[in-house]
């Protein structure tokens, strides 16, 4: 019973972790819609938070009813002449309405109007995400472009002369002018020891050390073989087999080789106070999984379900506003391409299709990063709310993108799509869009 209770516990956990994002992100679409509707003219006359039935609703000054609904998975802004939440239009309400309230309506609203209003939507889900982003790095910083020590994290190799605040200038005698430069130097390091060359108060010290690419976790992916085994972040292996592992790249060539054999982990752990350390072992199977390369494309891979970093903490700076913004913005070209990238592997058949999460396994994810602190769940936030402004640009009817290429096949020709076209297609999209959701839900039910 303990453990039903338990279970139901963190199932419930993550709907509701679920259901604040969502609710979060669709506010923020639907008033996209709304206020961009409203400068241009266009009437609004509901805005509806969820679905089904009313809980609660108020009219305000425009005459728009705002509501609250019982099915909190969604939302939508019904505008003058909607025949329903997907915007479809209501042909014998669009009739019968006179010159000037035919021009407050999605139907005889100038074109430009309509498709401002619409595009408005995916908009602010990316102004959003670049908000969230922006917000981050001014109240947190950037790394800077400099390879300078920000903190030592502890490790198995203990006190080094290594200080924070320490300017490297070399690795094993190479230079390194940069934070990119120290990366891939670091990256073809393999021995435990490295001599450093920095820079400390206008002073050059020759220094050996620790490596700089130990097998430090830095992240532990929910639903890893890694998470399974009780890893967490901190936790440096030190050994795979009883085989001594110097660095992570060292890690990755193993799990690699062993190809989805059961290893055995040495973990070094240091205590909470940081004064002492433990070591044990744990067993677990690497997992095969599609990864995203930097190049572009993806590819395959036997992963625990760790991520790794370099023993130094880099010195955060606070960036400009402007900075921040264009931080952010490159988070959400990033994320764009990310998942475009992914959604053409998956329909060539590059990469599995389990890949491709429903909701289900998307509220599974919200709840965990939400338990895992009030920062990681605030980038779930703005990374689902660039997937959702992303898919809605699709050229689906029913979805803004759908609306948006009517409105090109209008601006062409001179005159919209017919109605019974209009139906058609919209059905069309509607069994497409149902037929992806089931789809996914079915990965969530059969996907390992």
């Amino acid at each position: 019973m303990a453990d039903i209770l338990a279970g139901f516990g963190g199932f419930s956990w993550a709907i509701l972790a679920f259901i604040v994002a969502l609710s979060i992100i669709v506010t923020v679409h639907e008033y996209g819609h709304y206020i961009v509707g409203r400068w241009c003219g266009i009437k609004a006359e509901v805005f509806s938070l969820g679905f089904g039935p009313v809980l609660f609703s108020r009219h305000d000054k425009h005459g728009t009813r705002w509501q609250l609904a019982a099915l909190p998975f969604g939302g939508y802004v019904k505008f003058l002449g909607d025949a329903n939440a997907a915007s479809q239009p209501d042909g014998e309400a669009v009739a019968a309405l006179s010159d000037e309230d035919a021009a407050k309506s999605m139907f005889g609203a100038a074109l430009w109007r309509r498709a401002l209003t619409v595009l408005a939507g995916p908009v602010f889900n990316f102004v959003l995400t670049i908000i969230i982003f922006a917000v981050i790095a001014l109240s947190r910083g950037l790394p800077v472009d400099e390879p300078k020590i920000g903190a030592i994290k502890n490790n198995p190799a203990g006190v080094s002369e290594l200080q924070a605040g320490d300017l490297i200038l070399e690795l094993n005698g190479v230079p390194v002018d940069s934070y990119k430069a120290f990366f891939s130097q670091s990256d073809t390091i393999e021995q435990p020891t490295v001599d450093y060359l920095v820079e400390r108060k206008g002073a050059t010290m020759a220094i050996t050390g620790p490596n700089p690419s130990p097998a430090l976790v830095d992240r532990v992916s929910f639903g890893s073989a890694a998470e399974d085994a009780g890893l967490e972040e901190g936790d440096v292996i030190i050994a795979v087999n009883d085989a001594p592992v110097a660095t992570f790249q060292n890690l990755m060539a193993i799990v690699a080789e062993l190809d989805g054999a059961p290893m055995r982990l040495t973990i070094w752990r240091a205590d909470a106070d940081g004064q002492g350390a433990t070591e044990f072992d744990v067993e677990l199977a690497p997992r095969r999984s599609d990864l995203p390369l930097p190049e572009g494309g993806f590819e395959t891979r036997w992963l625990i379900g760790i991520s790794g970093s370099t023993l130094f903490e880099p010195v955060l700076e606070a960036p400009s506003v402007w900075g921040s913004v264009s931080y952010g913005a490159s988070r959400v070209w990033s994320i764009v391409t990310g998942s475009l990238s992914a959604l053409s592997h998956i329909v060539s058949g590059a990469i599995s299709t389990c890949n491709l999460q429903g909701p289900i396994g998307i509220a599974e994810t919200s709840g965990n990063v939400a338990s895992n602190g009030i920062l990681d769940f605030v980038i779930l936030i703005a990374v689902l709310s660039t997937a959702i402004g992303m898919m809605n640009l699709f050229p689906i009817p029913v979805l803004d993108g759908g609306h948006l290429l009517f409105y090109a096949y209008e601006a062409v020709t001179g005159n919209p799509p017919p109605e019974k076209a209009l139906r058609l297609l919209f059905a069309a999209g509607m069994a497409l869009v149902l037929g992806m959701m089931i789809f996914s839900v079915f990965n969530d039910f059969l996907c390992p």
